[in-house]
């Protein structure tokens, strides 16, 4: 039997979070403190060590439920089907950031703490990658990041651009 969460711990950890991702948009991410996420977050650090030993935490819980929203998301897409409308795919992605959409607004400003946007954007590539490989047979070397030649990459640019991803696979 899952355990559900109060309503409560939902509330007291998303005010986390959120004022987090706040600061996130005016501070380097190690000059962020307990305290400022508290006072930010209208709790007291007391509260704040109930939910999460540390900031680091916060940032794993962060990463692990943004990779897992995605993951799931990408589990569900057929791409075989919806390369031929791209759009699909985009607004089912979307879809994840309309669910909390104070909390992304701020992340995406985050002040040049690109190792976390570094780190979140090679999670889902790790993801949505097998996926699309694995649905579309686009062998691994075209995905790959090895070197192509110029004549290649050219080819590839413009059958996407003209006929989309699923030129590549047709």
């Amino acid at each position: 039997m899952e355990k559900t969460l109060d309503r409560r711990v939902i509330k007291t950890k998303k005010a986390i979070r959120n004022a987090f991702a706040k600061l996130l948009a005016v501070k380097d991410i190690n000059d962020i403190t307990v305290s400022d996420i508290a006072e930010l977050a209208d709790i007291n650090r007391k509260t704040f060590y109930n939910y999460y030993p540390g900031i680091h935490s916060v940032i794993d819980e962060i990463e692990n439920d943004i990779s897992e929203a995605f993951s799931s998301v990408l589990g569900e897409i057929n791409f075989k089907e919806e390369l031929e409308d791209p759009f699909s795919i985009f607004e089912k992605l979307t879809s994840i950031i309309n669910t909390d959409m104070d909390f992304y607004a701020h992340f995406f400003t985050m002040n040049g703490n690109t190792n976390m946007t570094n780190k979140i954007v090679n999670l889902l590539k790790e993801k949505a990658k097998p996926a699309m490989i694995s649905q579309t047979g686009i062998d691994e070397t075209t995905a790959s990041d090895r070197k192509r030649s110029i004549e290649d990459i050219s080819e590839m640019i413009s059958i996407i651009s003209f006929k989309g991803l699923n030129g590549l696979i047709n």
